[in-house]
């Protein structure tokens, strides 16, 4: 038998059920494999160890007696620490929140996972107010990959990648506001989805808006379909939640691609200049699409960069989530979310407003393209891991996380549909593919993204 770290919740469960090992002897290798990798790439910003060993004791006893909470009952799961976790502070990577507050509540996707026995292993790793597409922060250091340490694991859900990455629990909760569950997958070699806006509901509302979702951080898309089917439930603090979807991801996942349309974008028309390294393994899975049955065509989405927009609203969400900051605290925050942070509080509301026209008119012409097409293929990034420790990559030429991450916050401004599948390494590093479906169809995704992992061309496959 494998490893218990190396094994997916899928297996895991499946374990639980045949009695070959139980919860408390997985949370107990989890927590043994996180504090092992802890010091070389600062995935956790804390460990929950005794509580995590309590509740899989009492998972175990559930498991005995037949009588389990759900699906997920006692599987290992990390919490990024931007999302409430009850009993743990919640910093978000900043020196700025008082660690001595009551934290007594779990945000929705937590309560969920709480209330179906899963196993919280700790808190990972995020920069400040997960603002950038990497993971530093005045708080908490560096988060490194787990491929290279001297490269980054990518963010702003860097450590919950690198902790899935490296076995330190299976499952891990991430947010996405333009690219921070897909960037650090794509970067570290995992799967993972940025549900429809809604799908899974979030409190307290971020201060990014409409741009911020919830996602599930795994190794493989079964394991993916398993933590929404968990998370995707209703909770009344998020009045922009959506009703339950119209079945189980999992049931969902064996469709395969055979017959559906794909359009093939390699550089949004021209527009992103992507490492041939990178260009060649992402082509080499979009044929495997087409030889699984899907019908690829070569064809870009009506889609200028829409990044002036994209910053207006993320710039504004910055100085939002900062404003009631004095200016002792303002001199403590990462010295690129200042500069953010002075920028969008010069913006007006006639430009945010002109920022979500273009944001609609955006959406508009992607639902058109879906007309057409039931899944648009891009890299997910067109680089593999950089630096650790920078904002952008060296010599580059990108002044903000955005210049070198043009296929993944177009997809928060739409609210669509978007998963990275590692399909491939360049240079000995992780290169991810992307999966766009229109709003809604995040059973499409999560199908194509299966139907490569039973093809074998996931790094991490089924």
């Amino acid at each position: 038998m494998s490893e218990l770290t190396e094994l997916t919740a899928t297996r895991l469960l499946d374990g639980y059920r045949k009695g070959e090992f139980g919860p408390v002897e997985v949370t107990r290798a989890a927590l043994r494999r996180a504090e092992e990798i802890q010091p070389e790439v600062n995935a956790f910003v804390r460990l929950l160890a005794d509580d995590a060993l309590r509740r899989a004791a009492a998972s175990e006893e559930r498991w005995r007696r037949g009588g389990q909470l759900g699906p997920l009952d006692g599987v290992p799961v990390t919490v990024k620490d931007i999302l409430l976790l009850r009993g743990a502070p919640t910093l978000k990577g900043s020196r700025t929140i008082d660690p001595a507050g009551r934290w007594d509540e779990d945000a929705p996707s937590v309560a969920r996972l709480r209330e179906r026995g899963a196993v919280f292993l700790g808190k990972t790793t995020t920069p400040e107010f997960g603002w950038k597409g990497v993971t530093d922060s005045p708080l908490s250091g560096i988060t490194r990959n787990p491929h290279d340490p001297s490269r980054t694991a990518g963010g702003s859900s860097g450590g919950a990648a690198a902790a899935v990455a490296l076995g330190a629990g299976p499952l891990a909760l991430g947010t996405d506001g333009g690219g921070s569950v897909r960037i650090p997958a794509a970067f570290c070699g995992i799967f993972a989805l940025k549900p429809t806006y809604g799908r899974v509901p979030l409190y307290p509302a971020s201060a990014f808006g409409t741009l911020a979702h919830v996602g599930p951080m795994t190794r493989t898309a079964a394991d993916a379909a398993l933590l929404l089917d968990a998370i995707a439930a209703p909770d009344s603090r998020d009045w922009s939640a959506l009703p339950p979807g119209p079945g189980s991801s999992s049931e969902a996942l064996g469709g395969g691609v055979r017959g559906l349309r794909v359009a093939f974008s390699p550089s949004l028309g021209g527009q992103v200049r992507v490492d041939p390294g990178v260009a060649a393994v992402v082509r080499r899975a979009v044929e495997r699409l087409a030889g699984l049955g899907a019908y690829v065509e070569e064809t870009d989405p009506d889609l200028a960069d829409p990044v002036e927009a994209f910053h207006t609203l993320w710039f504004a969400g910055a100085a939002r989530v900062t404003q009631a900051l004095g200016r002792e605290q303002r001199e403590r925050l990462d010295p690129g979310l200042r500069e953010i942070v002075r920028e969008g509080s010069r913006l007006s509301a006639l430009d945010y407003l002109a920022a979500v026209d273009a944001r609609m008119d955006l959406g508009r012409r992607m639902g058109r393209f879906h007309d057409a097409y039931d899944l648009l293929v891009t890299p997910t990034l067109p680089v593999t891991a950089f630096e650790a420790g920078a904002e952008v990559p060296r010599g580059s030429g990108h002044r903000r996380w955005t210049g070198w991450t043009p296929f993944t916050y177009p997809f928060n401004m739409t609210q669509q549909p978007a998963a990275s599948v590692p399909v491939g390494l360049a240079d000995g590093l992780p290169v991810g593919l992307q999966l766009v479906a229109a709003r809604h169809r995040d059973d499409l995704v999560l199908r194509a993204a299966h139907a490569l992992d039973e093809a074998g061309v996931t790094l991490c496959g089924s």
